[in-house]
């Protein structure tokens, strides 16, 4: 690619990923959810043991000083509870609640139905390049310097 091309690849990433926030939106809102509850309902559902509310943060596409807030305000929707954890008093355990496994049960099937119609017309070679391209973008944004002015 070339250099110059660079700043229009980063604005159209950019563009795609609010394209998805305000279509998740669209999906998520008449359920009373929003993009990160249910990032933190499909990541719960996946660790029935639940996970420690740092490596939730670590996981979760929130920034993490936002972690705390969305689980208290999912915690008082029922759909989350945090628990000192046996191993450790200093951290919370954070599973999901009957009603948070309900409402994820729900949302599940629509969610998948829906980024099946996004994806559906790149073949499984696009998706996977697509993929990898992102994985590397997303790496080299974690680790860029600062250029010396």
């Amino acid at each position: 690619m070339q250099p110059e091309a660079a700043p229009e690849l980063i604005a159209a990433v950019m563009a795609t990923a609010d394209a998805f926030l305000r279509a998740s939106q669209r999906l998520f809102r008449p359920l009373g959810l929003t993009a990160a509850q249910y990032n933190v309902l499909n990541v719960l559902a996946a660790a029935p043991d639940g996970l420690s509310q740092r490596q939730l943060g670590d996981v979760l596409v929130v920034d993490r000083s936002n972690v705390t807030g969305l689980l208290d305000r999912m915690g008082e929707a029922g759909w989350v509870r945090r628990q000192d954890d046996p191993a450790d008093r200093r951290v919370y355990r954070v599973t999901l609640t009957p009603a948070g496994r309900k409402l994820w049960t729900r949302v599940e099937p629509r969610y998948r139905a829906v980024v099946a119609q996004v994806v559906g017309g790149l073949t499984a070679a696009q998706r996977a390049q697509c993929l990898a391209s992102l994985q590397r973008l997303e790496q080299a944004a974690a680790h860029w310097t600062l250029p010396r002015a």
